[in-house]
């Protein structure tokens, strides 16, 4: 499971925009962490990873806003690196 998820990191860091103009310029991209744990779900009897980003607006580059287009970053990396 870990192993999958650091494909994805290694896929979302790549994926991952960065503005230059800004003076904490890849903050965003150097935010990505995974993390793993045997005791998941929802009745918590599986195995799972996270891949996460701990940059506080880590939601508005997914998701966007109504002046910023959504990047999907998570999910474009969920959809090309998992299956590596």
């Amino acid at each position: 499971m870990l192993r999958r998820a650091d494909v994805i990191k290694n896929v979302a860091v790549a994926l991952s925009p960065v503005d230059e103009s800004d003076p904490r310029a890849g903050h965003y991209k150097e935010s990505w962490s995974t993390d793993s744990t045997s005791r998941g779900g929802r009745r918590r009897d599986r195995a799972v990873a996270y891949v996460r980003n701990s940059a506080h607006y880590a939601r508005w580059v997914e998701y966007g806003t109504e002046r910023v287009p959504a990047h999907h970053v998570l999910l474009r990396a969920a959809q090309t690196g998992g299956r590596n």
